[in-house]
């Protein structure tokens, strides 16, 4: 257990938000790799030789690339959330990327990889 004397009762609601913003994406990151390997285990290609009508062969294999899209999207997700994470302690942690404005932090506990304010993402 780390112990730490901050004296500022504003620099210690900023720590402790960082270290939930930290612990948030930790879980995220921990949720989307478990997902990428299901996605992963669902996207496995679909052989000619099942013993499956025409019909859901050609089911199984347009539910196979909507899990490629979906596989795509998480590992994106994970690439941020690593970026995200990597950036924590800097001055400009929870910046917009774009204008440079503070991200609201309800915005970054709930999409934790959002580099862009509301804003600056549409």
């Amino acid at each position: 257990m780390r112990l730490y004397h901050i004296a500022n009762p504003k620099q210690f609601r900023k720590f402790i938000q960082m270290e939930d913003i930290k612990a948030k994406i930790i879980s995220e990151i921990a949720k989307t790799e478990n997902l990428i390997l299901d996605y992963k285990d669902m996207t496995q290609p679909v052989e000619p030789d099942c013993a499956i009508g025409r019909i859901s062969r050609m089911d199984a294999i347009n539910n196979q690339s909507v899990t490629k899209a979906s596989l795509r999207q998480a590992e994106g997700k994970l690439k941020n959330l690593n970026f995200v994470l990597s950036k924590i302690g800097e001055p400009d942690f929870g910046l917009c990327l774009r204008c440079k404005k503070p991200i609201p932090l309800g915005r970054i506990l709930f999409r934790p990889e959002s580099m862009h304010c509301v804003n600056c993402a549409r």
